[in-house]
């Protein structure tokens, strides 16, 4: 018998929408070569693998097709999911997750999952050479943080019609660029879209990780701790986030789509 492997939509709860992660529980400790291979076996934008902890909760790590990353959001929220729903956990106990960022938790909330995440927060930078022309727009707003740009557009429909020169943005030094604005749809605050071309991933369905910078952003523009996002990539996700001091708290749905087993 091989080792479980299961694949979860996140920040969903409709199948082939949200963002994909596969969710590998192992019994013991892998080298970084032999998960990274899955990782790229599996071609999603990230795998997480799980280890017991020695005191509580579990290892964590996270593998795009071509590098470890270290915060990923929407891989976590499908490990929650993963723990819970095969019963490596009760369904009323926290997920805890020893990670490459710290302690990170997963608490069910009804029919969603909370994760608490560390804040990351930008400050405002220099555009670089060749960002507006490899997005095909006009920032109003570029930050950075230890991650990612942060760029800020004039409307909604900006982002939805991006078709952004993904060889141009992979020669920036970040993992990735967040793109976003005030959201015009109806019941929600802010939308964004992803792009990690040098990380791997040229578009990244829905982005948990993003939301750390997001969440403090939209929340000093909106005057609101609770903000409803919408992730406008082709497959679509909404992300609940919460402010709360240096945490923010980024809640999701998830629904499994497929078992199999690493042979």
């Amino acid at each position: 018998m091989g080792l479980r492997i299961t694949q979860v939509d996140a920040f969903t709860d409709t199948p082939f929408a949200g963002n994909p992660a596969a969710v590998c529980l192992l019994p013991a400790p892998r080298d970084e070569k032999w998960m990274q291979s899955v990782a790229r076996e599996m071609n999603l934008s990230e795998t997480a693998f799980l280890v017991k902890h020695d005191g509580d909760g579990f290892d964590l790590r996270w593998f795009t097709p071509a590098v470890e990353v270290a915060l990923c959001g929407h891989a976590t929220l499908a490990s929650a999911h993963v723990l819970w729903e095969e019963a490596h956990l009760p369904p009323a106990q926290q997920a805890r997750f020893h990670t490459k960022s710290g302690l990170l938790t997963g608490d069910r909330v009804g029919e969603w999952i909370e994760l608490d995440f560390p804040a990351k927060r930008e400050e405002p930078a220099p555009a670089p050479p060749g960002l507006a022309e490899a997005l095909g727009v006009t920032p109003k707003y570029v930050g950075r943080n230890q991650f990612d740009y942060l760029v800020e557009v004039d409307a909604e429909d900006t982002v939805r019609r991006l078709a952004p020169n993904h060889a141009a943005l992979a020669a920036l030094p970040v993992r990735g660029v967040i793109v976003t604005s005030r959201a015009a749809s109806a019941g929600y605050d802010f939308v964004s879209r992803f792009f990690a071309p040098g990380s791997g991933i040229p578009e990244d369905p829905v982005t948990g990780s993003a939301h750390c910078a997001l969440g403090p952003f939209w929340r000093a523009r909106l005057g609101k701790d609770e903000l409803t996002a919408y992730q406008a990539s082709p497959r679509g996700g909404i992300v609940r986030v919460r402010v709360v001091g240096d945490r923010v708290k980024l809640g999701g749905k998830a629904v499994t789509v497929l078992r199999g087993a690493l042979l």
